[in-house]
């Protein structure tokens, strides 16, 4: 498709033009093709800023066009020193609403050039956000989810810290989670069930390099699972294929859909791969699955500059980090990272009823 045609065919996708039937092939074609998927994305946020620029642009000539008002009428002079002080007062009483009005817009254009700044510059790492759990919103919900807050003990000591969570999946069903580093920043955590149950859980071993954590359960009342539904696959997902992730941006679990669009992540990250899906603060750590329910990835990041770009740490990271961990030590010999899975062939809807209690909200903290 020639570059010209496709930027009108985008155009025409973005404006709403196209017919239902269009819209279907269109959609089918950026799912198929991340580079044009890519190229969506960035026309979109392109038309924006044009918008905000033409704003700007009209704004400035308002203001120009008031300021030759003014002058003609001697409120003020060239200096633009009013007359008296009672012509002060009179002109705040008249115009305060109109200067409040371009205070705010004077904001948006401040945030815009920030904006287009970041836009126009060199990439950097602040251009990824992280979806571990908001402390705030951790701190607002210790007492865990479908209980009354003083019918429970819960197993976060009442003067502990809370530092950080998101979501963790088993990965061996004696009690074995994987999380993103970044999720645990503390000494401790806990880890809920769909159900609610609270169970400790031991940090054992975080590389932040490859942003993967460890925990073990270590709760007496956690048992021990047959076997895992799922299992962990050493290859990535194909270039366009469709995924699903199962997480906790709220307190109870949540499904999200989308594909894959591109074999690497952010900048060309060779450790994690590229998302097309919308992805929130908790859903760090997800387990990111392909149609036949193997892990391909664990959800981490996503882009702040590009809507519903997100990155996945590759499964085969789970492989390498426990292959490196039985080499130094011994806790982790016994450790079986789940290859098979049992959830080819059902729908969606099963599938998922089927793994729900093998994906953990995680909370990080700090003991006092």
């Amino acid at each position: 498709m020639e570059d010209i045609l496709l930027l009108e065919t985008i155009e025409k996708y973005l404006s709403g033009q196209m017919s239902a039937e269009e819209k279907r092939w269109f959609e089918d074609l950026r799912k198929k093709t991340p580079e044009i998927d890519q190229m969506v994305v960035e026309h979109n946020m392109f038309l924006h800023q044009m918008d905000f620029y033409a704003d700007r642009t009209a704004l400035k000539h308002t203001l120009q066009h008031a300021h030759q008002q003014l002058l003609n009428r001697g409120d003020i002079n060239e200096g633009g020193t009013v007359s008296a002080k009672g012509r002060v007062i009179q002109l705040w009483n008249k115009y305060r609403r109109v200067t409040a009005i371009a205070a705010s817009v004077g904001g948006g254009i401040a945030l815009l050039i920030s904006g287009l700044v970041a836009y126009f510059s060199p990439v950097n790492h602040s251009q990824i956000q992280q979806l571990s759990r908001d402390i705030a919103v951790i701190k607002r919900n210790q007492q865990y989810q479908g209980n009354l807050i003083n019918e429970v003990k819960g197993k976060i000591p009442a003067d502990a810290k809370m530092v950080g969570g998101g979501t963790g999946f088993l990965i061996d069903p004696k009690g074995y989670l994987v999380t993103n580093a970044h999720v645990v920043r503390g000494t401790s955590a806990v880890v809920v069930n769909s159900k609610g149950d609270e169970f400790k859980a031991v940090i054992a071993y975080t590389d932040a390099e490859k942003d993967i954590a460890i925990l073990k359960i270590d709760d007496a009342d956690f048992k021990a699972f047959r076997a895992l539904p799922y299992g962990i696959r050493k290859q990535t997902a194909d270039l366009g294929e469709e995924i699903f992730t199962l997480g906790y941006p709220r307190n109870e679990i949540s499904y999200n859909l989308g594909y894959l669009s591109a074999r690497t992540g952010f900048n060309g990250d060779s450790v994690s791969f590229q998302l097309q899906m919308s992805a929130n603060p908790g859903s760090s750590g997800a387990p990111v699955l392909n149609k036949n329910g193997e892990v391909v990835g664990i959800l981490s990041t996503r882009q702040a500059t590009a809507e519903g770009v997100a990155f996945a740490v590759k499964s085969k990271n789970i492989y390498q980090l426990i292959d490196a961990l039985k080499k130094d030590d011994t806790a982790f010999q016994k450790v079986k990272v789940a290859t098979h899975s049992s959830l080819k062939g059902m729908n969606r809807t099963n599938q998922v009823k089927e793994m729900e209690d093998y994906v953990f909200l995680v909370k990080a903290f700090n003991k006092n």
